[in-house]
């Protein structure tokens, strides 16, 4: 069990977050712990239960390979990702198939798969070709209470997130805000609106100076569409929620 019987969520920069359920399962979501801004090396990362990845791109499957081989994670994965896990990855048994609109129990936990507007290919420089590992994706985490979080991947606001709130009905949010490559204040503003959450945790911002978008800037575009009530957790590196 984890020691307050509460979730706890830890962001550790960039799109990295590690989630320790109230049964004490250890989630990671896009674990590239040796972004700029993580105070952890990715060689300090001793547990891993459930292991998550929204997409191919490599600030995001980051350390997943390593860490995985080190801790031996249940891993769903999109369908393509668990394709070429097959041939690369040391325990690809411990993978599991699966697309948007499947729901697994994993560890105890319900997981589902949902749509992210993005993309996912990637430059592989020893194939000298590019690689790609499914459609991008985000998560819906159902832990052992009922609490439910959702991570949406790198993505910019869609209208189906309203869908999402209909099906799912997330508690807190995990959004890019950064903008450039995914979306920023102003449309994580809207996709709050459409997902109906009265929390939300900002990531993929302040990583690189191009990632400008900032917590302060969400709190005026909440502002601004009288959701008031929404509470933006600024957390910094390294710092962690409980719920």
């Amino acid at each position: 069990m984890s020691s307050d019987g509460q979730t706890t969520i830890t962001w550790y920069g960039h799109a990295c977050v590690e989630m320790v359920t109230p049964g004490g399962v250890v989630v990671l979501f896009d674990p590239w712990f040796a972004n700029p801004k993580s105070p952890k090396s990715p060689d300090d990362v001793d547990r891993c239960d459930v292991l998550l990845v929204s997409h191919g791109h490599s600030d995001h499957l980051g350390n997943a390979l390593p860490i995985a081989s080190r801790t031996r994670p249940r891993w769903p994965a999109i369908h393509e990702m668990q394709l070429w896990l097959g041939s690369v990855y040391s325990a690809p048994d411990d993978c599991i198939g699966f697309n948007k609109g499947g729901t697994l129990d994993v560890k105890g936990l319900k997981v589902t798969m949902t749509p992210a507007d993005h993309s996912a290919g990637d430059w592989a420089p020893a194939a000298g070709e590019p690689r790609y590992l499914g459609e991008p994706a985000g998560f819906v985490v159902e832990v052992e209470n009922g609490w439910k979080v959702y991570f949406a991947g790198d993505t910019n606001v869609f209208g189906d997130m309203g869908i999402i709130r209909e099906l799912y009905a997330p508690d807190l949010a995990i959004l890019p805000i950064g903008g450039h490559y995914t979306m920023g204040p102003r449309e994580a503003a809207l996709a709050i609106e459409l997902l109906g959450v009265n929390e939300v945790l900002p990531i993929h911002y302040g990583t690189f100076p191009i990632l400008a978008g900032t917590p302060e800037q969400l709190r005026s575009e909440l502002a601004a569409r009288t959701l008031n009530d929404v509470q933006v957790l600024g957390i910094e590196p390294g710092q962690s929620i409980a719920r």
